[in-house]
Protein backbone atom coordinates (compact mmCIF):
# COMPACT_ATOMS: atom_id res chain seq x y z
CA UNK A 1 0.00 0.00 0.00
CA UNK A 2 1.58 3.44 -1.22
CA UNK A 3 0.21 6.30 0.82
CA UNK A 4 0.60 10.08 -0.17
CA UNK A 5 -0.78 12.85 2.36
CA UNK A 6 -1.92 15.53 -0.40
CA UNK A 7 -3.35 17.99 2.41
CA UNK A 8 -3.76 18.50 6.08
CA UNK A 9 -5.09 20.92 8.49
CA UNK A 10 -7.24 20.99 11.44
CA UNK A 11 -10.39 19.74 9.79
CA UNK A 12 -9.73 17.57 6.96
CA UNK A 13 -7.00 15.48 5.26
CA UNK A 14 -6.70 14.27 2.20
CA UNK A 15 -4.67 11.42 0.84
CA UNK A 16 -4.12 9.34 -1.95
CA UNK A 17 -4.30 5.19 -1.55
CA UNK A 18 -2.52 2.93 -4.51
CA UNK A 19 -2.73 -0.56 -3.36
CA UNK A 20 -1.13 -3.51 -5.69
CA UNK A 21 -2.77 -6.14 -3.43
CA UNK A 22 -3.45 -9.04 -5.80
CA UNK A 23 -5.86 -12.51 -4.80
CA UNK A 24 -2.58 -14.09 -3.32
CA UNK A 25 -2.32 -11.35 -0.79
CA UNK A 26 -4.45 -12.88 2.80
CA UNK A 27 -6.67 -10.10 3.99
CA UNK A 28 -6.31 -8.99 7.59
CA UNK A 29 -8.47 -6.67 9.66
CA UNK A 30 -8.68 -2.55 10.01
CA UNK A 31 -10.17 0.04 11.58
CA UNK A 32 -11.77 3.50 10.59
CA UNK A 33 -10.08 5.90 12.81
CA UNK A 34 -12.40 9.04 11.46
CA UNK A 35 -15.04 9.89 9.93
CA UNK A 36 -13.80 9.41 5.42
CA UNK A 37 -15.01 9.26 2.27
CA UNK A 38 -13.32 7.59 -0.23
CA UNK A 39 -13.56 7.35 -4.34
CA UNK A 40 -12.67 4.65 -5.74
CA UNK A 41 -10.70 6.25 -8.80
CA UNK A 42 -9.22 2.89 -10.53
CA UNK A 43 -9.35 -0.86 -10.24
CA UNK A 44 -11.38 -2.84 -7.99
CA UNK A 45 -11.46 -4.45 -4.29
CA UNK A 46 -13.98 -6.09 -2.12
CA UNK A 47 -14.94 -4.30 1.45
CA UNK A 48 -16.58 -6.30 4.02
CA UNK A 49 -18.04 -4.48 6.82
CA UNK A 50 -20.44 -4.79 9.91
CA UNK A 51 -21.47 -8.65 8.28
CA UNK A 52 -21.66 -7.16 4.94
CA UNK A 53 -19.91 -7.66 1.35
CA UNK A 54 -19.46 -5.31 -1.58
CA UNK A 55 -16.98 -5.22 -4.46
CA UNK A 56 -16.47 -1.64 -5.51
CA UNK A 57 -15.35 -0.51 -8.38
CA UNK A 58 -14.47 2.74 -10.27
CA UNK A 59 -17.13 5.45 -8.82
CA UNK A 60 -18.00 3.77 -5.95
CA UNK A 61 -17.42 4.98 -2.36
CA UNK A 62 -16.07 3.64 0.44
CA UNK A 63 -17.10 5.57 4.05
CA UNK A 64 -15.62 5.19 7.08
CA UNK A 65 -16.81 5.83 10.56
CA UNK A 66 -14.71 6.12 13.70
CA UNK A 67 -13.89 2.55 15.52
CA UNK A 68 -15.74 0.39 12.30
CA UNK A 69 -13.56 -2.52 11.67
CA UNK A 70 -13.60 -3.34 7.49
CA UNK A 71 -11.78 -5.87 5.52
CA UNK A 72 -10.33 -5.50 1.94
CA UNK A 73 -9.94 -8.08 -0.27
CA UNK A 74 -8.31 -8.08 -4.13
CA UNK A 75 -9.74 -11.76 -5.38
CA UNK A 76 -11.56 -10.41 -8.37
CA UNK A 77 -8.96 -8.20 -9.70
CA UNK A 78 -5.47 -8.28 -10.33
CA UNK A 79 -4.36 -4.91 -11.20
CA UNK A 80 -4.54 -3.11 -8.00
CA UNK A 81 -6.92 -0.15 -7.16
CA UNK A 82 -6.56 3.65 -6.18
CA UNK A 83 -8.66 5.72 -3.77
CA UNK A 84 -8.80 9.38 -3.21
CA UNK A 85 -10.04 9.88 0.14
CA UNK A 86 -10.99 12.69 2.49
CA UNK A 87 -10.54 12.27 6.16
CA UNK A 88 -12.90 14.62 8.40
CA UNK A 89 -12.89 16.13 12.36
CA UNK A 90 -15.54 15.50 14.01
CA UNK A 91 -16.36 19.31 14.20
CA UNK A 92 -16.63 19.63 10.23
CA UNK A 93 -18.52 16.55 10.03
CA UNK A 94 -21.13 17.85 12.61
CA UNK A 95 -21.34 21.10 10.45
CA UNK A 96 -21.87 19.20 7.73
CA UNK A 97 -24.44 16.14 9.40
CA UNK A 98 -23.39 13.60 11.42
CA UNK A 99 -25.92 11.32 11.96
CA UNK A 100 -24.94 8.47 12.53
CA UNK A 101 -27.25 6.22 10.07
CA UNK A 102 -25.51 8.73 6.85
CA UNK A 103 -21.56 7.52 7.99
CA UNK A 104 -22.33 4.36 8.61
CA UNK A 105 -23.83 3.54 5.39
CA UNK A 106 -20.01 1.19 4.24
CA UNK A 107 -20.23 1.40 0.71
CA UNK A 108 -22.18 3.35 -1.95
CA UNK A 109 -22.51 2.15 -4.94
CA UNK A 110 -21.47 4.85 -8.25
CA UNK A 111 -24.10 7.24 -8.14
CA UNK A 112 -23.62 9.89 -10.89
CA UNK A 113 -24.09 12.75 -8.02
CA UNK A 114 -20.62 11.75 -6.57
CA UNK A 115 -19.17 10.46 -9.55
CA UNK A 116 -18.81 14.00 -11.22
CA UNK A 117 -17.52 15.41 -7.99
CA UNK A 118 -15.06 12.77 -7.79
CA UNK A 119 -13.23 13.39 -11.21
CA UNK A 120 -13.11 17.64 -10.13
CA UNK A 121 -11.46 16.61 -7.02
CA UNK A 122 -8.70 14.45 -8.50
CA UNK A 123 -8.15 17.00 -10.99
CA UNK A 124 -8.06 19.44 -8.36
CA UNK A 125 -5.60 16.77 -6.71
CA UNK A 126 -3.57 16.45 -9.78
CA UNK A 127 -2.91 20.07 -9.70
CA UNK A 128 -5.02 21.05 -12.66
CA UNK A 129 -7.24 23.10 -11.03
CA UNK A 130 -6.71 27.04 -9.13
CA UNK A 131 -9.19 25.59 -6.13
CA UNK A 132 -7.88 24.16 -3.46
CA UNK A 133 -7.92 21.05 -2.67
CA UNK A 134 -9.50 21.49 0.88
CA UNK A 135 -12.45 23.20 -0.66
CA UNK A 136 -13.03 20.33 -2.68
CA UNK A 137 -12.77 17.84 0.21
CA UNK A 138 -15.57 19.86 1.66
CA UNK A 139 -17.54 20.23 -1.30
CA UNK A 140 -17.49 16.56 -2.16
CA UNK A 141 -18.07 15.63 1.46
CA UNK A 142 -21.29 18.21 1.91
CA UNK A 143 -22.28 16.30 -1.34
CA UNK A 144 -22.03 12.62 0.13
CA UNK A 145 -24.26 13.79 3.00
CA UNK A 146 -26.61 15.21 0.91
CA UNK A 147 -27.01 12.07 -1.40
CA UNK A 148 -26.28 9.43 1.56
CA UNK A 149 -28.87 11.03 3.85
CA UNK A 150 -31.39 12.09 1.56
CA UNK A 151 -34.03 10.59 0.13
CA UNK A 152 -32.45 9.94 -3.74
CA UNK A 153 -30.38 7.67 -1.81
CA UNK A 154 -29.43 4.18 -3.66
CA UNK A 155 -29.81 1.23 -0.92
CA UNK A 156 -27.23 -1.28 -2.26
CA UNK A 157 -28.67 -4.64 -1.08
CA UNK A 158 -25.43 -5.96 -0.84
CA UNK A 159 -26.54 -9.66 -2.72
CA UNK A 160 -22.93 -10.10 -4.09
CA UNK A 161 -22.55 -12.92 -1.28
CA UNK A 162 -24.69 -14.74 -2.44
CA UNK A 163 -23.28 -15.22 -6.19
CA UNK A 164 -20.14 -17.79 -6.78
CA UNK A 165 -16.91 -16.20 -6.75
CA UNK A 166 -16.07 -17.03 -10.29
CA UNK A 167 -19.34 -15.08 -11.29
CA UNK A 168 -18.31 -12.03 -9.12
CA UNK A 169 -15.45 -12.02 -10.25
CA UNK A 170 -17.14 -11.78 -13.85
CA UNK A 171 -19.27 -8.96 -12.65
CA UNK A 172 -16.20 -6.78 -11.62
CA UNK A 173 -14.25 -7.54 -14.73
CA UNK A 174 -17.21 -6.74 -16.96
CA UNK A 175 -17.35 -2.74 -15.04
CA UNK A 176 -13.66 -2.50 -15.62
CA UNK A 177 -14.67 -3.33 -19.49
CA UNK A 178 -17.50 -1.00 -19.48
CA UNK A 179 -15.61 1.87 -17.40
CA UNK A 180 -12.81 1.55 -19.78
CA UNK A 181 -14.78 1.47 -23.11
CA UNK A 182 -17.15 3.42 -22.11
CA UNK A 183 -17.00 6.23 -25.04
CA UNK A 184 -18.19 3.53 -27.28
CA UNK A 185 -21.25 2.32 -28.32
CA UNK A 186 -21.55 -0.45 -26.31
CA UNK A 187 -24.85 -2.39 -25.63
CA UNK A 188 -26.00 -5.17 -22.93
CA UNK A 189 -25.58 -8.00 -25.19
CA UNK A 190 -21.68 -7.27 -25.63
CA UNK A 191 -21.42 -7.00 -22.01
CA UNK A 192 -22.77 -9.89 -21.34
CA UNK A 193 -20.52 -12.03 -24.11
CA UNK A 194 -17.46 -10.63 -22.90
CA UNK A 195 -18.60 -11.81 -19.18
CA UNK A 196 -19.40 -15.37 -20.65
CA UNK A 197 -23.04 -14.88 -19.64
CA UNK A 198 -26.11 -14.92 -21.35
CA UNK A 199 -27.44 -11.51 -20.88
CA UNK A 200 -30.03 -12.00 -18.31
CA UNK A 201 -28.22 -13.65 -15.63
CA UNK A 202 -25.37 -10.78 -16.76
CA UNK A 203 -27.58 -8.31 -16.28
CA UNK A 204 -28.87 -9.18 -12.31
CA UNK A 205 -25.77 -11.01 -11.49
CA UNK A 206 -23.68 -7.20 -12.56
CA UNK A 207 -26.81 -5.54 -10.44
CA UNK A 208 -26.56 -7.78 -7.70
CA UNK A 209 -22.43 -7.30 -7.36
CA UNK A 210 -22.25 -3.94 -8.28
CA UNK A 211 -25.11 -2.25 -6.78
CA UNK A 212 -26.38 -0.71 -10.66
CA UNK A 213 -27.39 -2.33 -13.68
CA UNK A 214 -24.79 -2.41 -16.66
CA UNK A 215 -26.70 0.23 -18.40
CA UNK A 216 -26.37 2.45 -15.69
CA UNK A 217 -23.10 2.09 -14.96
CA UNK A 218 -22.08 3.21 -18.89
CA UNK A 219 -24.24 6.02 -17.93
CA UNK A 220 -22.32 7.01 -15.13
CA UNK A 221 -18.95 6.16 -16.54
CA UNK A 222 -19.84 8.24 -19.22
CA UNK A 223 -20.42 11.31 -16.75
CA UNK A 224 -17.41 10.37 -14.84
CA UNK A 225 -15.24 11.09 -18.23
CA UNK A 226 -17.15 13.97 -19.45
CA UNK A 227 -16.41 15.28 -16.15
CA UNK A 228 -12.95 14.48 -16.40
CA UNK A 229 -12.38 16.04 -19.67
CA UNK A 230 -14.76 19.15 -18.56
CA UNK A 231 -12.11 19.94 -15.69
CA UNK A 232 -9.21 19.24 -17.56
CA UNK A 233 -8.92 21.10 -20.88
CA UNK A 234 -11.10 24.02 -22.94
CA UNK A 235 -12.62 21.33 -25.84
CA UNK A 236 -16.26 22.74 -26.93
CA UNK A 237 -19.14 21.13 -24.43
CA UNK A 238 -20.63 19.59 -27.88
CA UNK A 239 -16.64 17.96 -28.25
CA UNK A 240 -17.02 16.89 -24.98
CA UNK A 241 -20.38 15.34 -25.00
CA UNK A 242 -19.68 13.16 -28.22
CA UNK A 243 -15.75 12.36 -26.94
CA UNK A 244 -17.76 11.17 -23.69
CA UNK A 245 -20.13 8.41 -26.03
CA UNK A 246 -23.13 10.75 -25.69
CA UNK A 247 -25.31 10.99 -29.11
CA UNK A 248 -27.23 13.79 -28.13
CA UNK A 249 -25.87 16.93 -26.80
CA UNK A 250 -29.08 18.21 -25.02
CA UNK A 251 -29.39 14.56 -23.27
CA UNK A 252 -26.04 15.39 -22.42
CA UNK A 253 -26.41 18.83 -20.64
CA UNK A 254 -29.74 17.38 -19.03
CA UNK A 255 -27.82 14.54 -17.51
CA UNK A 256 -24.92 16.20 -16.06
CA UNK A 257 -26.57 19.21 -14.40
CA UNK A 258 -29.03 16.36 -12.78
CA UNK A 259 -25.83 14.64 -11.41
CA UNK A 260 -23.69 17.63 -10.85
CA UNK A 261 -26.40 20.08 -9.66
CA UNK A 262 -24.82 22.05 -12.09
CA UNK A 263 -24.98 22.69 -15.82
CA UNK A 264 -21.33 21.63 -17.64
CA UNK A 265 -20.40 25.25 -18.45
CA UNK A 266 -21.06 25.97 -15.06
CA UNK A 267 -18.86 22.73 -13.44
CA UNK A 268 -15.81 23.63 -16.05
CA UNK A 269 -16.27 27.27 -14.23
CA UNK A 270 -15.87 25.52 -11.10
CA UNK A 271 -12.82 23.50 -12.42
CA UNK A 272 -10.92 26.67 -13.48
CA UNK A 273 -11.21 28.51 -10.06
CA UNK A 274 -14.73 29.75 -9.74
CA UNK A 275 -15.99 29.05 -6.38
CA UNK A 276 -19.48 29.85 -6.03
CA UNK A 277 -20.89 26.61 -6.81
CA UNK A 278 -18.53 24.96 -3.60
CA UNK A 279 -19.70 28.23 -1.83
CA UNK A 280 -23.33 26.96 -2.52
CA UNK A 281 -22.55 23.61 -1.44
CA UNK A 282 -21.27 24.65 1.98
CA UNK A 283 -24.21 27.04 2.42
CA UNK A 284 -26.61 24.56 1.97
CA UNK A 285 -24.62 22.14 3.97
CA UNK A 286 -24.91 24.58 7.03
CA UNK A 287 -28.79 25.35 6.87
CA UNK A 288 -29.55 21.76 6.87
Amino acid sequence: MALQTLFRNDSVTVLNYRCSAGPEDVPFVELHGSHSVSYVRKGSFGVRSRGRAHELVPGAILVGHPGDEFMCTHEHHVCGDECLSFHLSPALVETLGDRRETWRVGCLPPLPELMVWGELAQTVAAGGSDIGIDEVAVAFAARFVDVASGQRRERWRARSPQARSRDRGRAVEAAIWLDANCTQDVDLAQAAAMARLSPFHFLRLFADVTGVTPHQYLLRARLRHAARLLSADGRAITEVALDAGFADLSNFVRTFHRAAGASPRRFRQAARGDRKILQERLATAARR
